[in-house]
């Protein structure tokens, strides 16, 4: 292919993309395809000669796509939304065009500025106190295992990585057993183990994590011979928004001189909302780890992360190693893959740059705020459908609730949901029982697309009695 023909092809597949987009209501939410249909219907072996790429495209209209779940639709009402407003996407095609490997601030001295740029934009934008830097991850995984990597050589002053683990005893790290399943991965990677990740039963309205018992926990393994290494919190938990009092959650790991990670990342968004900032997240300033993602509710396509770091120290004391191939030489400089444990790296910040200016702050608030309006009026009406039950109030913009019968009949109703193809939702567990999760968060959403979820679950429940 030569330019001139990739020119051409670009601007199909950018009217393809536009159109793709604003037909999307016409499309069935999640993949109606069963398992192995689509590589069914691709070659055993690769092609010998180059083929056309109208039949390539023609291919990826017939095969790719009737497999495809429609993450952008605005009745995605599952997990959290991957969204992707179009600002964001004309930048990824830029990244793309330029395919930069930034690496080092000399690969690429423009995507390393901007990154701290727009580090410190969203730093003012969710009331983060002067002094917090950051890096932008792939996904909130990365910077969890990050925070837990130097959560365990803080611990061990910095021996581990030289020494190994064998040695060390075992070290501990403290959670609301409402975090996301990254947390028991990162204590897993990590060497730590699932056995010493102690997760504390969750109280109140929000489900906060308790800090009596958090304390005795600690109390109790310093007694016992072994070493707290960290503590993590969370704000907006997954399966039903879950929120720690982080005040409460500080005041023990300052006093015990623990490393502190938040894990905000869906709802960490939402702290651009200065109501909402107030409410779930006055005493943030003082967690040595934030990270929330730009790419659930703020808009910015997958993948991107951001980390906070009230001091980037101790994570560079984990995760730099600097061979003299990679060294900058002359001025001090900022190199981020020092502080994330991939070395390479793509220009992530490019799509938060024009995202924020195209939108502004004010106008992506509204629509998070609206989100959250919506979730609360849908909630109302389900609670008073005939036998159904909300097992969890809105957090943010989630919540949950059962219908009638047992946990097979909830599954049932999820898959007849999915299966209609006009929304989807998820199945989630809390206290023992199934329930069945909603959360609004896609970009484009209105108030219709969720009032229509609405009659679609009464539609299909009564269809199901």
């Amino acid at each position: 292919m030569d330019w001139d023909e990739y020119a051409h092809w670009g601007k199909k597949i950018a009217d393809w993309s536009a159109e793709y987009h604003k037909g999307i209501r016409d499309l069935p939410v999640r993949a109606q395809t069963s398992y192995g249909e689509i590589a069914a219907q691709l070659p055993k072996a690769p092609p010998e000669t180059g083929e056309q790429m109208e039949t390539i495209m023609q291919d990826f209209e017939d095969i790719v796509m009737p497999g495809i779940t429609h993450w952008q639709h605005p009745r995605f009402f599952a997990y959290f939304n991957s969204n992707a407003a179009a600002p964001s996407m004309l930048a990824e095609l830029l990244v793309t065009t330029i395919a930069a490997q930034c690496m080092l601030w000399q690969t690429s001295p423009a995507a390393s500025e901007v990154e701290g740029v727009m580090i410190d934009w969203l730093r003012q934008a969710m009331g983060l106190e002067d002094g917090y830097t950051g890096v932008i991850q792939d996904s909130a995984s990365s910077a969890t295992l990050s925070a837990v990597l130097t959560m365990r050589e803080r611990a061990l002053e910095y021996t581990g990585n030289q020494d190994g683990l064998n040695s060390k005893g075992n070290l501990r790290i403290y959670c609301s057993e409402q975090v996301h399943s990254s947390i028991d991965r990162a204590c897993w990677v990590a060497g730590i183990g699932q056995a010493n990740l102690v997760k504390i039963a969750g109280t109140g309205a929000r489900y906060s994590m308790d800090v009596d018992a958090l304390q005795a926990e600690i109390d109790a393994d310093r007694a016992a011979g072994h070493t707290p290494a960290g503590i993590i919190a969370i704000t907006g938990g997954t399966g039903i928004g879950a929120c720690d009092d982080l005040g409460a959650v500080l005041r023990v790991a300052q006093a015990e001189d623990l490393y502190t990670h938040l894990d905000a990342a869906w709802a960490g968004a939402a702290m651009i909302v200065p109501e909402l900032q107030q409410d779930f997240w006055a005493e943030v300033n003082g967690y040595d780890s934030i990270v929330f993602n730009p790419h659930k509710w703020l808009g910015a396509n997958f993948d991107c992360s951001v980390q906070f770091l009230r001091d980037a120290e101790p994570q560079l004391n984990t995760l730099k190693i600097e061979p003299e191939y990679l060294k900058t030489t002359g001025e001090t400089v900022v190199n981020y893959s020092e502080w994330t444990i991939p070395l390479g790296r793509r220009f992530r910040a490019l799509k938060l740059w024009f995202l924020l200016r195209s939108y502004g702050l004010e106008e992506l608030r509204t629509r998070i705020r609206n989100h959250v309006l919506w979730a609360e009026e849908i909630c109302e009406d389900i609670r008073k459908f005939d036998g159904f039950e909300i097992v969890t109030e809105p957090i943010f913009s989630l919540f949950s609730f059962r219908c009638p019968g047992d946990d097979d009949m909830q599954q049932r109703l999820v898959d007849a949901l999915n299966d209609d193809g006009r929304i989807y939702i998820t199945q989630g567990m809390f206290e023992g029982q199934r329930m069945i999760r909603f959360q609004v968060g896609q970009f484009s959403t209105t108030q219709d697309d969720v009032m229509m979820a609405r009659d679609v679950i009464k539609e299909v429940w009564e269809g199901m009695s």
